[in-house]
């Protein structure tokens, strides 16, 4: 597949989403966005039902007329938090049959698979992903069961609810199963006869020791249906996005790009061309050889900041605590990232 067609336009891929997890993406706006080719973002059901909220999203016309985006908006269902929230602590809510209690900030949020469905029509979603259970690789194999047989009659509520709607949107499934073979052929098989053309990559996709988990990432994409989207949930290192695509993955997302940006992590490449090995590195700008180089921070780059500002000034606006070299260092990441798509296209 090279293009997604969504409500709120096409997607060429592959693609690269970044994360607006609470309506937006952090020290950007939606012209910047748009002039760095930026064709879609990702934002989070959960965190949007505790601000502003559905109603009051809803209330406003859909999430584009509230954040002023244009083009497409996926958003995730919330079942990360149960993996990056619960897990390390249990106060904070549990998970039960058919529902998860979230409490934080002495306030209590029940997600139901059909209020995670309802809530994000009401945001007006190109993409929803159904609820899920995620998991860890290295968690053991009566975890990774319970995921996927929590998983999959999660999915169905989701689907069914998604289908009484008649929405123009897409449902993702999302397969889990851990590093287990066949519990990932259990979720994935059960997911497609509901009716699932689409997929994320669920559970955590990298090792303990922070490598990509390659051999059960290809297995997965396997599994999934040609004709349908691959998406690799939460890959962001230049070099795995470009595994994973030759993998068959077609669709990413990561906080990576703007969260280095932010702590003044600039990517780069080495070449003008091709995603050969060691095709990037990073310039930290705060670095004292920057101090005086009028140089831009990337001669293959042609973003906004490139253009216009050089490694010196970005560097003196770091040092100063300025927000606009935030700014200028987020369009510049994330340039580079949809350059990289354009090079993996």
């Amino acid at each position: 597949m090279s293009k997604l067609i969504l409500p709120h336009g096409e997607v060429t891929l592959p693609a690269f989403f970044p994360d607006g997890t609470r309506g937006v993406v952090r020290c950007v706006d939606s012209t910047d966005l748009e002039n760095c080719g930026v064709q879609g973002i990702v934002m989070n059901a959960y965190h949007l039902m505790t601000k502003p909220g559905a109603t009051t999203i809803k209330a406003v016309g859909g999430l584009n007329k509230f954040t002023g985006w244009k083009r497409p908006i996926i958003t995730d269902s919330g079942g990360f938090q149960v993996f990056s929230l619960l897990r390390e602590n249990a106060s904070m809510g549990e998970i039960r049959p058919n529902e998860i209690i979230f409490r934080r900030d002495g306030k209590k949020t029940v997600i139901t698979p059909e209020k995670c469905i309802t809530s994000q029509l009401a945001y007006g979603s190109d993409v929803l992903m159904a609820l899920d259970y995620c998991t860890h690789p290295a968690d053991p194999y009566e975890i990774q069961a319970k995921a996927v047989a929590t998983t999959i009659r999660w999915g169905k509520k989701c689907m069914d609810t998604f289908a009484n709607a008649k929405s123009k949107s897409r449902l993702f499934g999302i397969i889990q199963g851990g590093n287990d073979k066949a519990l990932r052929k259990e979720c994935a098989e059960a997911l497609i006869a509901m009716g699932y053309k689409s997929f994320g990559f669920g559970g955590w996709p990298l090792d303990e020791d922070g490598k990509l988990t390659e051999e059960i990432l290809a297995y997965t994409a396997e599994l999934m249906p040609a004709e349908g989207i691959k998406y690799a949930m939460g890959i962001g290192k230049p070099e795995n996005i470009v595994a994973c695509v030759r993998m068959g993955y077609n669709l990413f997302d990561c906080v990576i790009p703007t969260r280095e940006a932010r702590h003044n992590r600039l990517y780069v490449f080495n070449e003008a061309h091709g995603v050969d090995d060691n095709f990037y590195r990073y310039h930290y700008i705060l670095d004292d050889e920057h101090r005086r180089d009028s140089r831009p921070v990337s001669e293959f780059c042609d973003c906004h900041t490139c253009t216009n500002y050089s490694r010196a000034y970005l560097r003196h606006l770091a040092s100063i605590g300025d927000g606009l070299a935030a700014r200028l260092a987020t369009i510049h990441n994330l340039r580079f990232y949809t350059m990289l798509m354009e090079r993996l296209r």
